[in-house]
């Protein structure tokens, strides 16, 4: 069974690092002059994935904005994850799930398990109820093959309170995440399947990167006020790990399928300039 790490690295070296988020909130769809209802949804999301499913490496569907449905919407998310992975894009759902024991199992069977059809090749989790309480979802995405990242910095204001305090061994709570991070993927090749979220609007804050030896999904970019440049403030020698994501710079695009492949181009070419 291959690796989520490897995937990831033959992925993004046919198709390029960008990530593109489905994020069909209420007022794009408005934008795309679409309904907010389930005939809203359905339309955004298969238009995505028309297309840039079969060209850009990663595919991310925030499930938020499917779950607003009811099980509708959830359905949609299904069919969005199937075709997505279907044309060639690999899908890291965005669920940012975070509980301890049976409930923790429960998610990552429902997202990492290839019986469920919800099944993504990796997931967002929130590791502030103790990173031991993730080892579910670690196991399961070892057990096949499936991807898990963790949110380390993040680009919202109140996220320095929890994440920039300082432990009794004098490391911040995201320096201890991003060493667990390290751990799991010592000596993992090409990459571990194991990676971290770090905004890219934050700039530099002083936390170490170099040992993650896996991917750092960058959201923050486009709509949120980073551009690629920022990107070596944020990331400086592990600039070959990092996995660029915009979501609203390049779905505002739409509804037109090849206007949203125009903007993904240039999203991709203006990270691949900045990431040499």
């Amino acid at each position: 069974m291959e690796t989520f790490g490897k995937r990831l690295v033959e992925a993004t070296e046919k198709r390029g690092r960008l990530c593109v988020g489905i994020d069909p909130h209420a007022a794009l769809l408005a934008k795309w002059g679409l309904s907010d209802d389930v005939a809203g949804l359905e339309r955004f999301a298969r238009t995505v994935v028309e297309a840039l499913a079969d060209r850009v490496a990663v595919l991310k569907p925030q499930s938020a904005f499917f779950e607003r449905f009811g099980s509708r919407g959830i359905g949609i998310l299904e069919s969005t994850i199937r075709q997505s992975r279907e044309a060639g894009a690999l899908v890291l759902l965005d669920v940012k799930r975070g509980d301890i024991g049976s409930t923790m199992a429960a998610y990552a069977s429902a997202y990492l398990d290839p019986a469920s059809s919800l099944r993504a090749d990796a997931i967002t989790v929130s590791p502030y109820l103790g990173f031991g309480s993730l080892q579910p979802a670690l196991d399961v995405a070892a057990a096949n093959g499936g991807g898990v990242f963790v949110l380390g910095l993040t680009s919202n204001p109140e996220g320095p309170s929890v994440q920039h305090a300082v432990g009794a061994g004098g490391k911040t709570v995201a320096q201890t995440m991003i060493e667990e991070i390290s751990q799991l993927n010592a000596g993992a090749e090409p990459l571990g399947s194991y990676g971290l979220v770090i905004g890219a609007t934050i700039g530099e804050t002083g936390h170490d990167l170099s040992r993650v030896n896996g991917p750092l999904l960058a959201p923050g970019l486009g709509a949120q006020g980073a551009t690629p440049s920022d990107l070596r403030a944020v990331f400086g020698e592990s600039l070959r790990n990092v996995l660029p994501s915009y979501s609203r710079e390049v779905l505002a695009a739409g509804p037109g399928v090849a206007e949203l492949r125009v903007a993904a181009e240039r999203a991709a070419d203006e990270c691949a300039a900045a990431l040499g």
